[in-house]
């Protein structure tokens, strides 16, 4: 068993002084390698959403259309209850 001494005391602390300035020098160096190389996925993913989404445009520039929503006439669904006019009651 070994005693609780002065050196191995200094060990100790030269050992998390190490373990700390190698974090540091890791993260300085290696985490934005890291963190570039996940955005540049993301954007990709990204802009395979968007490119999927947008519709196939085949009009030339400088042509006009038109679109028009379509007729629809408006039925009143009788199932939903009685219609009751609302009046305005002053006091």
């Amino acid at each position: 068993m070994q005693e609780a001494g002065f050196l191995n005391f200094l060990r100790t602390i030269l050992m998390i002084i190490l373990i700390w300035y190698g974090f540091k020098l890791v993260a300085r160096y290696l985490f934005p390698i890291f963190f570039q190389k996940m955005m540049k996925n993301v954007e990709k993913k990204v802009r395979e959403q968007q490119d999927n989404q947008q519709p196939v445009d085949n009009t030339q520039v400088g042509e006009t259309t038109i679109e028009r929503a379509p007729l629809e006439t408006k039925k009143s669904n009788k199932s939903v209850g009685e219609y009751v006019d609302y009046e305005d009651v002053d006091e």
